[in-house]
C-alpha cells in the first residue's frame, strides 16, 4: 500500500473515530451529589433525593445556580426571594408574556441592549413620583400613540 494511501485511510478512520467519539464526550457532563461542596449542598438539599435523575445540564444549572445564590450578600437574597415570590403569583399568561420579552431582549443586538439598560437604570433614579407620573402617561396613550413612540425612539437610536 502507497504511503498516501495509507495516510489517507488513517485520517479516514481517525474522522470515524471522531464522528463517533466526540459527540458522546461532547455532552455535558453531570454533577455529583457528593461532588457539591457543603454550602452548595446545603442550598440545593430540596433536589437531593432526585439529583442523580436530573439531566446533566439541569444538574449545572442548577449547580452554578447555589454559586450565585452563596455569592450574594443578605440583602441581595431578600431581593431575589422577593422577585421569585413576585414571579410565582404571576399568572402563567403572564409568566409567557416575560419570556417572550426576555426572548426579544436576548436577541437585540448587544448595542441595543445596553442602551435599554442605561434608559432603566436612568428611570430607577427617577423619584417614586416621577416613575408613576410616567407609568400613568403610557398607561394612558392608546396602542397607536405608544406604537409612533416605540418607532421615534427606535429611529432615532439606530441613527446614532
Amino acid at each position: 500500500m502507497s504511503d498516501s494511501r495509507s495516510f489517507l485511510l488513517r485520517v479516514i478512520s481517525i474522522a470515524l473515530l471522531c464522528a463517533v467519539v466526540v459527540p458522546g464526550a461532547a455532552q455535558e457532563e453531570g454533577v455529583a451529589w457528593k461532588s457539591l461542596s457543603a454550602p452548595q449542598q446545603q442550598v440545593l438539599r430540596r433536589f437531593k433525593a432526585d439529583w442523580d435523575d436530573l439531566p446533566a445540564q439541569r444538574q449545572q444549572r442548577l449547580r452554578n445556580g447555589a454559586d450565585r445564590w452563596l455569592g450574594m450578600t443578605p440583602e441581595q437574597r431578600r431581593a431575589a426571594r422577593k422577585r421569585f415570590a413576585r414571579w410565582q403569583s404571576l399568572s402563567p399568561e403572564q409568566k409567557r408574556h416575560l419570556k417572550e420579552r426576555f426572548r426579544r431582549f436576548q436577541a437585540l443586538p448587544e448595542a441595543e441592549k445596553k442602551r435599554l439598560r442605561r434608559q432603566f437604570q436612568r428611570f430607577k433614579k427617577l423619584s417614586p413620583e416621577k416613575r408613576k407620573a410616567l407609568r400613568e402617561r403610557w398607561r394612558n396613550l392608546s396602542p397607536a400613540e405608544r406604537q409612533r413612540i416605540r418607532e421615534r425612539v427606535f429611529r432615532r437610536h439606530r441613527r446614532r
